[in-house]
């Protein structure tokens, strides 16, 4: 990264102290519009909810706002900094979501590495959004944190460091296809870096007719009976490298 872009990036959060604020979406200008938005009004609102919880979907902000969660253990290239220090990057993604999505969505930093505890943390602040959004939480815990997450909750649960670079590398394989004229069938992927973000997108290639992929963590190539690997790595090398080819990234990329 440029000095420059760093330091205006220092500047502009230093100024604005953030990338987000809240905005009201009524007016405010008398006791009239008072009691509209808030008591005692809003009690018709609350008393349609208890009545029927999906009415929140249509009286409150919960359809279209995502929580952005992160416990800051895999913050972009920078490893385990804490959840404090995560809070610029789910807060970006918060202003990304709103920018060309219109989502609202609420950076949450979570003070914990224990994935149980995560999980009820998020399974408590649920009710108030339509979605949650993981963010930057190192694998292999965010496997079990998502999947958890998914059997407990009706809303969506996504993990941006698994499908949005998932979905991503797919779309630029399609389009790397048409250039060089080859069938997604026919080619052999290397995945470099077997965490949550490779074993994602290796699913997502598989899923999409990819037949040969091999992946490579910081011991070499995974290769299925390799007693190094955790319990996703051992999952993904069950579909994976079929060959069961060995050696470093440099063998795997012959």
């Amino acid at each position: 990264m440029g000095m420059d872009v760093k330091e205006e990036s220092l500047k502009l959060h230093r100024e604005k102290h953030g990338t987000i604020e809240v905005v009201g979406t009524m007016p405010l200008r008398n006791g009239d519009d008072l009691a509209v938005a808030y008591t005692p009004g809003v009690a018709g609102p609350c008393l349609e909810i208890a009545n029927d919880k999906e009415k929140a979907y249509e009286y409150t902000i919960k359809g279209k706002t995502v929580a952005v969660v992160t416990n800051g253990t895999a913050v972009l290239g920078l490893g385990n900094i804490g959840p404090a220090a995560g809070l610029p990057v789910v807060e970006g993604k918060a202003l990304l979501l709103k920018r060309f999505a219109n989502v609202n969505a609420i950076p949450i930093c979570v003070d914990s590495t224990d994935p149980d505890d995560i999980v009820n943390t998020i399974k408590n602040i649920a009710p108030g959004f339509g979605g949650i959004h993981l963010e930057d939480i190192k694998a292999p815990e965010c496997f079990y944190i998502e999947d958890k997450l998914k059997e407990e909750l009706d809303i969506p649960i996504y993990h941006d460091d698994q499908h949005g670079t998932a979905i991503a590398v797919l779309a630029g394989l399609y389009n790397a296809l048409k250039i060089v004229n080859k069938d997604i069938s026919d080619i052999k992927i290397v995945i470099n870096g077997a965490g949550a973000s490779g074993i994602a997108t290796a699913k997502l290639l598989i899923s999409a007719g990819v037949k040969n992929i091999v992946l490579c963590d910081i011991n070499g190539i995974v290769y299925e009976g390799d007693d190094c690997l955790n319990e996703p790595q051992k999952q993904i090398a069950k579909v994976t490298n079929r060959s069961l080819e060995k050696g470093t990234l440099k063998d795997a990329m012959k």
